[in-house]
């Protein structure tokens, strides 16, 4: 298959506008899902909502792979392809299986699918048709700083989620201060593992479509971090001062 340039294009261009329209939106009102979810909205329970609309971004990539020629399935390629798909497998397979979070409205897990199958697209078509890397040293320090930079950011996203679900006993739906790993030092760790993941790959990948998924992700849960935080200020009087948003001793 040909790399779809204009498609690529102005789907990357698309995340990017999207990811500023929901920053601005989050200006005005946190995104109604999780402890911020209307009280008549119509809800999905939190694991099959989870599971559905995260699993495209493991489906569509996975169905790319499959049905590719053979052109663009070079090591380095297939490598970083398989590590944005790492991810998704983790959130739509396992984190999916465990949480114990609140229902989750129709509305959000339709747009998430949409989002995750047009991102999966873009991510996979690019890695597999789009993207050449040169055989150079700063080609290979910068995927491997990139890759190193993705794993530190799943590993902190993995543990922030472990602390809090080991906060709740199955059926509880009371908060808690979450302690323990990058919690000590901001109120949304697990976004921030995240967002690091995220800004790893874009490094790793260096293409428009991995910046435009990066971007939207900082745009999208970056707000949220700090709905969290001052939720947790207003919640709790004893809430650790020194503890940040987002940005460990700065946001």
């Amino acid at each position: 298959m040909e790399c779809r340039v204009s498609t690529i294009a102005w789907g990357s261009w698309l995340l990017i506008l999207g990811g500023v329209a929901y920053l601005l939106q989050q200006n005005r009102t946190c995104a109604q899902y999780g402890r911020y979810s209307p009280a008549r909205s119509r809800c999905c329970p939190a694991r099959p909502g989870w599971f559905l609309q995260e699993v495209p971004a493991l489906l569509v990539p996975l169905l790319l792979l499959l049905l590719d020629s053979g052109t663009g399935t070079g090591t380095g390629r297939m490598l970083l392809l398989i590590t944005f798909m790492l991810h998704y497998f983790y959130r739509s397979l396992i984190y999916s299986c465990l949480t114990r979070g609140q229902p989750i409205p129709l509305k959000i897990i339709f747009f998430s699918f949409i989002f995750c199958s047009l991102n999966g697209f873009l991510q996979g078509h690019n890695l597999l048709h789009c993207a050449r890397f040169e055989n150079t040293w700063l080609s290979h320090a910068r995927i491997t700083a990139g890759s190193l930079l993705f794993f530190v950011g799943l590993t902190i996203n993995i543990h922030s989620d472990h602390i809090l679900r080991t906060l709740r006993k199955p059926g509880e739906l009371v908060y808690s201060i979450p302690h323990g790993g990058m919690f000590e030092f901001v109120s949304g760790a697990n976004f921030l593992g995240e967002i690091t993941e995220w800004c790893g790959y874009a490094v790793a990948v260096w293409s428009l479509p991995a910046f435009a998924f990066a971007f939207f992700t900082v745009c999208s849960i970056g707000p949220r971090a700090y709905h969290h935080h001052r939720d947790y200020q207003q919640r709790f009087q004893d809430y650790p001062r020194s503890r940040k948003a987002l940005i460990p001793f700065i946001f």
